[in-house]
């Protein structure tokens, strides 16, 4: 069977289409299409008509790709960039009108209830009691369990793009002030995550995310081209040792180091705070970085409860939802 999920995220939209008769998700085909979604729209502000214009060509073009394929229309789905945006339900309805994909946001901690999935299967049950952390553009989401979905799940607004809007737009390099209001903004925002984390006491952490891998590559991680089964792990020592040089490089330079890619330069430095905070106050001292996410979770969530589980948990979904992030939620067991 071949399936395909559409991810449109802060920064790019991406297309996965998988094999998943086994299954396991193995990737048959993938293409991406950068539209900075994030860029473009001011923290609270609506996404223009002409971001919602190109969104809806690219999950058009992702479509016919996905049919093109053989995987039918794409399970569809946006993140912190749509779901925070208070015109969100018009530019869901304009995507759906235009291309008939039915395009959903799905609040915080379904994305990090799927995202733990990923790195479930991916690590096995070897794994025991597992902690994730994914850092996207808008949004960092945790989550920790012992069994195939976590006991917990939280969505914070500390997304790397996010923070880099809000606090370090002034000046590049940023200032010394502005560095500091930044980590004190997410210190307090992890603090009751980090708090229950703590007292869980996970055996094994684990990130996914492109800012993670990209700031595993920098400090002395596997470049990707060696292939997903090269383990790769992000150490907090060599991480804060990286915090000094990010923060005294402007955006330009910061895309000469190894990993950092030039559209993700200018937060890199974000990224790289939240990540090192995330671990120092939980106590973690190093991170394995997991390939599988979000999309190989909805895959998988597909595969092992069947297509209905996607039409049960998108349907008035966007209708009935709030914009903005979501709270820490304790989940529910399964039945």
């Amino acid at each position: 069977m071949r399936m395909s999920v559409l991810d449109v995220g802060s920064n790019t939209v991406r297309l996965v289409v998988a094999d998943t008769q086994n299954g396991v998700p193995l990737p048959a085909h993938t293409e991406k299409w950068k539209l900075r979604l994030a860029e473009k729209v001011e923290p609270g502000g609506v996404i223009p008509g002409e971001s919602v214009q190109q969104l809806v060509k690219a999950v058009a073009a992702a479509d016919r790709t996905a049919r093109r394929w053989g995987a039918g229309g794409p399970l569809a789905f946006a993140t912190a960039v749509v779901r925070a945006a208070p015109n969100r339900l018009d530019v869901l309805r304009t995507v759906r009108n235009e291309t008939g994909v039915r395009l959903c946001t799905l609040p915080g901690e379904v994305e990090a209830e799927l995202t733990f999935l990923g790195a479930r299967r991916w690590m096995g049950w070897r794994a025991g009691a597992l902690v994730l952390f994914d850092i996207g553009g808008g949004s960092l989401e945790v989550a920790f369990g012992r069994g195939r979905l976590p006991d917990f799940a939280a969505s914070l607004p500390l997304g790397a793009g996010r923070l880099t809007r809000e606090f370090l737009g002034g000046q590049d390099p940023p200032s010394e002030e502005d560095l500091r209001a930044l980590r004190r903004r997410v210190r307090h925002q992890l603090r009751d995550v980090a708090a229950r984390l703590r007292w869980e006491g996970p055996h094994m952490a684990v990130a996914t995310s492109r800012t993670f891998q990209q700031l595993a590559r920098l400090c002395g991680a596997a470049p990707g081209r060696q292939g997903v089964f090269v383990a790769r792990q992000l150490r907090r020592g060599d991480l804060r040792a990286c915090l000094p040089l990010l923060a005294a490089l402007p955006a330009a330079e910061r895309a000469m180091l190894p990993g950092v890619s030039a559209p993700r330069a200018l937060q890199s430095l974000a990224g790289a705070v939240v990540g090192h905070t995330a671990m120092k106050l939980t106590g973690i001292e190093t991170l394995t970085i997991c390939p599988w996410a979000i999309r190989e979770g909805v895959l998988l969530r597909c595969v092992e409860d069947g297509g209905s589980w996607w039409a049960e948990i998108t349907q008035e979904r966007d209708e009935a939802a709030p914009a903005g992030p979501t709270p820490l939620r304790i989940a529910t067991p399964e039945t």
